[in-house]
């Protein structure tokens, strides 16, 4: 049973890291660049470690917690450096591939129009 639960958390951590490393190399700016490490191969590292925490916990008499800290110390700082990241991308103004309109009143639904008009 344990084994099976292995096997699945270490095939998913693999598959979770090779999609999001696979979207650094192939999406084309930075900004869609940033989400690959941040989201997926957070997740898929994550897994890998919480697969090795429950391999030695069971190995071994004891709980391991540096898996255990690995993973939330991860989980903590890629969000924050991401965010900065994107943060200090914005400051330096580096463009977006993405092609974005101008906001006016007929494509911004924040904008209230006036039913009299």
């Amino acid at each position: 049973m344990i084994d099976i639960l292995l096997s699945l958390l270490i095939i998913t951590g693999a598959l979770f890291t090779f999609i999001g490393s696979l979207g650094l190399a192939r999406l084309r700016d930075f900004y869609t660049r940033l989400h690959g490490p941040t989201k997926a191969t957070t997740l898929g590292v994550g897994c890998l470690l919480i697969a090795s925490a429950v391999y030695f916990s069971v190995r071994d008499e004891g709980v391991s917690l540096h898996e255990v800290l690995v993973t939330l110390f991860l989980f903590i700082t890629a969000p924050v450096s991401a965010h900065l990241l994107a943060k200090a991308a914005l400051h330096l103004k580096v463009r977006s591939l993405a092609s974005t309109p101008a906001p006016d009143a007929t494509t911004n639904p924040a904008v209230q129009r006036n039913p009299a008009d």
